[in-house]
């Protein structure tokens, strides 16, 4: 995806300082959200932490586990604010992952989708990812669980 698809969107570390924003988008976004407890955790525990800003306004972040000893990326969390979706944010976010997993060595990106979410299933799939698992009950749902649906890209590392 171009910047020209994108127009102003700007990636930066979050912060702290950003939680706040992050949970009211996680709110809006989920039938059950990460708790603000997960976001900062994720954001001490040294995950790759974005957020990204278009025309000053927070649109998205994202959340990634990278081990670089055994080369995979897990994207644990991307998200785009609701009212923000369907304008090629969430797939230059995502073309923006594969391209820094690339660049640190890996070979491989996985990342969790819930089948009642085909939005996201046919964005991961038309990125080139492939279903190459499901996890039973992994999400919580406000009454049960839900699968997720385990994805997978292959990277080349040699670009």
């Amino acid at each position: 995806m171009s910047a020209a698809l994108c127009p102003a969107l700007r990636p930066r570390p979050m912060s702290e300082e950003d939680i706040s924003a992050v949970m009211a988008i996680e709110n809006r976004a989920y039938p059950v959200p990460w708790t603000e407890g997960i976001m900062r955790d994720c954001l001490h525990i040294g995950y790759h932490c974005q957020v990204y800003e278009q025309y000053d306004e927070l649109v998205g972040y994202s959340i990634v586990s990278t081990a670089e000893e055994v080369g995979e990326a897990h994207i644990l969390n991307l998200c785009v604010r609701p009212e923000s979706q369907g304008r090629g944010i969430g797939r230059w976010i995502l073309q923006r992952i594969v391209e820094q997993a690339r660049s640190s060595g890996c070979r491989q990106v996985l990342l969790e989708a819930r089948p009642s979410n085909p939005v996201a299933v046919r964005l991961y799939r038309s990125a080139g990812f492939e279903q190459i698992g499901r996890r039973r009950g992994y999400y919580p749902l406000p009454e049960g669980r839900e699968d997720a649906l385990v994805f997978a890209l292959k990277i080349d590392t040699a670009r």
